[in-house]
């Protein structure tokens, strides 16, 4: 795998995040939505790969550049399939609190495998669950809901 600033598969991208081969082709399989994704106000991220799956990550959307723990996609992922329904994305920034059962109080709670923030840029450690859901969904591994409001996700 390439690990400079070429577009990679989704393979790769499910190998550096710790699918392995074997979780990667499970992931994979049936991942190619039957509708496309509908539009939505908030524009991909840009992915650069972590050379390490406990490095940090760098997303860029627009001109903002956001840093998460590279295992947050893994960990978020195994979470959703213990947690088995659909659940509340709840995005809000670093200095607002995030709504208790939401994705966003997930990424930032003592109880998460990191036991806090996943976002690693001070001032920009929120948001976590405007930005990294697109990302999982777009790997097959997660389907988000793109209403105006109250998205939802659940783990494939």
């Amino acid at each position: 795998m390439a690990m400079n600033n070429k577009k990679l598969t989704r393979r790769d991208m499910l190998k550096l995040v710790g699918f392995g081969a074997s979780g990667a082709a499970l992931a994979l399989s049936g991942c190619t939505p039957a509708t496309p994704m509908a539009p939505t106000s908030t524009p991909l991220p840009t992915v650069t790969p972590a050379p390490t799956p406990t490095a940090v990550k760098e997303l860029t959307v627009g001109t903002t550049v956001l840093y998460y723990d590279f295992r947050c996609i893994k960990h978020l992922y195994e979470m959703l399939k213990t947690y088995g329904d659909w659940m509340l994305l709840g995005g809000a920034d670093e200095q607002k609190p995030a709504a208790e059962g939401t994705v966003e109080a997930w990424s930032r709670s003592a109880e998460n495998p990191v036991a806090g923030w996943y976002g690693l840029k001070k001032g920009l450690r929120g948001r976590f669950g405007v930005y990294i859901p697109p990302l999982m969904e777009e790997l097959g591994l997660a389907e988000v809901e793109h209403n105006p409001r109250n998205n939802r996700m659940r783990s494939k």
